[in-house]
């Protein structure tokens, strides 16, 4: 009898153990399950911070195509930049017919100053079209000039949505029209800005030079120059005496610059 009653005892006390640890490694399983899903999530974390990263700090960075082109000047510093770009209602690319043939005369006003431009549309028929599309669009009215470049490469460049160079990326156009193959502009010289090493990369962005002033060609080729300033010249030198914020040879105007209106006829 009392041995029965201890293989009773000894019966429950191993039923007792296997629960436990029964218990035990249901809560371990579902411990390490909770662990793969915690890590899971945090991977997916992990990697949605890396993109972020990529999309706003790390494409700021500019290649080194990117680095050359700013050196020769003139690429469109949109194409490098994450930041959001400002909603703007633009017209469709118009066709070269608009322009070709023609001579567009009229006036850009720049800090309440007029300098008069004429716009060549036998020599860049594609960039007079834009351009004249645009002016008639009031697109430029209270757009900035953006950057200045001071010394020997000497350009005044404006037409961007705002005062940090951004541009519409879906508003794209080329050729390359009109080039110097010598690679001199001539002062008073308005060409088109692009990024580099791409010759359908035209956009808003234009730039003046205010001196005569070399600019190598890139892989793409030279700028398209749509025209010329007929007068007034001396207003963006004037612009230019004031030099550029921070003392550096390129950037923004120490004298902020800003479009008043551009009208062609």
């Amino acid at each position: 009898m009392a041995a029965s009653k201890r293989d009773a005892r000894e019966s429950k006390k191993r039923v007792a153990q296997m629960e436990a640890k029964r218990v035990l490694r249901e809560a371990q399983s579902k411990r390490r399950r909770r662990d793969n899903v915690v890590g899971a999530v945090a991977a997916v974390l992990l990697i949605a911070l890396a993109v972020v990263l990529q999309l706003t700090v790390f494409a700021n960075n500019p290649t080194s195509e990117q680095y050359a082109a700013a050196q020769n000047g003139l690429n469109s510093s949109a194409s490098a930049s994450a930041s959001a770009t400002p909603s703007v209602s633009l017209p469709p690319v118009p066709n070269p017919s608009v322009a070709a043939g023609k001579t567009f005369t009229g006036t850009l006003t720049l800090n309440q100053q007029p300098l008069g431009v004429e716009l060549n549309g036998t020599a860049a028929p594609q960039a007079a079209a834009v351009f004249k599309t645009l002016a008639d669009a009031n697109y430029f009215n209270q757009k900035p000039c953006h950057r200045l470049t001071t010394g020997d490469f000497a350009v005044l460049q404006c037409g961007a949505l705002d005062i940090d160079g951004k541009s519409d990326p879906t508003f794209k156009w080329g050729p390359i029209e009109n080039a110097p193959a010598d690679n001199i502009y001539p002062a008073g010289t308005v060409a088109v800005a692009r990024v580099g090493n791409d010759a359908n990369s035209n956009g808003t962005q234009f730039f003046i030079t205010y001196k005569d002033t070399t600019i190598p060609a890139d892989s793409a080729g030279g700028y398209t120059v749509v025209g010329k300033v007929t007068s007034g010249l001396d207003v963006i030198s004037q612009i230019a005496a004031g030099g550029v914020q921070g003392g550096a040879s390129d950037g923004k105007p120490s004298t902020p610059v800003t479009i008043d209106s551009f009208t062609l006829n």
